[in-house]
């Protein structure tokens, strides 16, 4: 499994705790930002992340901000991808093998480097189970290609000749 992780500045810390961690269990990741406590604005990092997951170059994403809302609610922007915000092992589970979430959020001055671990842990080692959970990711979805989502490009966000 390869996965993506990526943090503002508020997370920056616990991104590189939880960098040591997968490091120790061998699990393959790509650095996608910060690198620093310099002010970073989450939308980008997590839009990274996320495209990366989108475009099949990597197969899950941990984000990381002040409380894992902010990159959640970016993340949840790329259609497609189903990021949840968890800071308990239960919903990090969930996440995964109920709503195949593809990336978990955490919120660095909400959650502490040992629980997040926890946390991390339990959703990494989770698959989605499918059975009645699948026809509900599936309504997910629909709801997305109803609003118009499904046609998303790197484009849409670039504004046009007659305005943005």
């Amino acid at each position: 499994m390869k996965i993506g992780i990526g943090s503002d500045h508020h997370g920056y810390e616990l991104k590189e705790w939880i960098k040591r961690y997968l490091d120790k269990e061998k699990i393959e990741y790509v650095d996608m930002g910060c690198h620093s406590c310099e002010e970073t604005d989450y939308p980008d990092v997590a839009s990274a992340v996320a495209l990366e997951i989108k475009k099949g170059r990597l197969e899950r994403g941990i984000l990381i901000c002040g409380t894992g809302i902010g990159v959640a609610i970016a993340a949840n922007k790329v259609p497609g991808i189903r990021a949840a915000q968890c800071h308990d092992t239960y919903s990090a589970e969930r996440a995964r093998k109920s709503n195949n979430a593809q990336i978990i959020t955490l919120g660095a001055k909400v959650i502490g480097p040992e629980a997040a671990l926890k946390v991390v842990e339990a959703w990494l080692s989770s698959e989605f189970q499918g059975g009645n959970s699948a026809r509900k990711v599936e309504k997910i979805m629909d709801i997305e290609e109803q609003m118009g989502r499904s046609e998303w490009s790197e484009e849409t966000h670039q504004c046009s000749e007659s305005g943005c």
